[in-house]
């Protein structure tokens, strides 16, 4: 990223497109995702003097994301989305099979993402997703570690309930 500390230009630039997953891996809706990724990167220009060098950063941005997130879905505004199955515009161009089963793999993730509670499901993003250790996601989310284990285990039966169920109605 060039320069310690980073700027927040720096930060903008290399990190929008992770948060812009994020946001949708945390079930904000397609078409919030813009505005509530501007939250996110307005909190992060307000914090970055008191962000800690030495922690990595994307946890960091994550823990800011999840908030804005979490705060997002308490609105009166937000309805839970039921999942549709599609989540981009058809392409009518004819699609590789490899290319059709990423994006099955994506759809079936994406939506079994949506059945875990958000507390739950940010410890699974960040843990099982991006790759952060334990004790990164329970600083970057302000928990307790065995807080943070605990909705490990509770997300990962969760996803994999949710899987099988969705296999399993879709006949594979």
């Amino acid at each position: 990223m060039g320069a310690w500390p980073p700027s927040f230009r720096s930060i903008y630039e290399a990190e929008f497109d992770y948060i812009w997953q994020t946001l949708r891996r945390l079930g904000v809706r397609p078409s919030d995702i813009e505005d509530v990724a501007h939250d996110v990167f307005v909190t992060v220009h307000r914090k970055l003097a008191d962000y800690d060098t030495f922690r990595p950063l994307r946890p960091w941005l994550f823990g800011i994301a999840f908030r804005v997130a979490s705060d997002y879905r308490r609105t009166a505004r937000f309805k839970r989305e039921v999942f549709d199955g599609e989540t981009d515009r058809e392409d009518v161009a004819p699609i590789a099979d490899q290319q059709l089963e990423t994006k099955e793999a994506h759809k079936l993730v994406m939506a079994a993402l949506e059945t875990i509670n958000l507390d739950q499901r940010a410890v699974f993003i960040l843990h099982e997703l991006d790759g952060h250790t334990i004790p990164e996601v329970a600083r970057a989310l302000g928990e307790p570690l065995n807080t943070i284990y605990s909705r490990l285990r509770l997300a990962r039966k969760a996803f994999i309930t949710a899987v099988t169920r969705m296999q399993v109605t879709h006949g594979r």
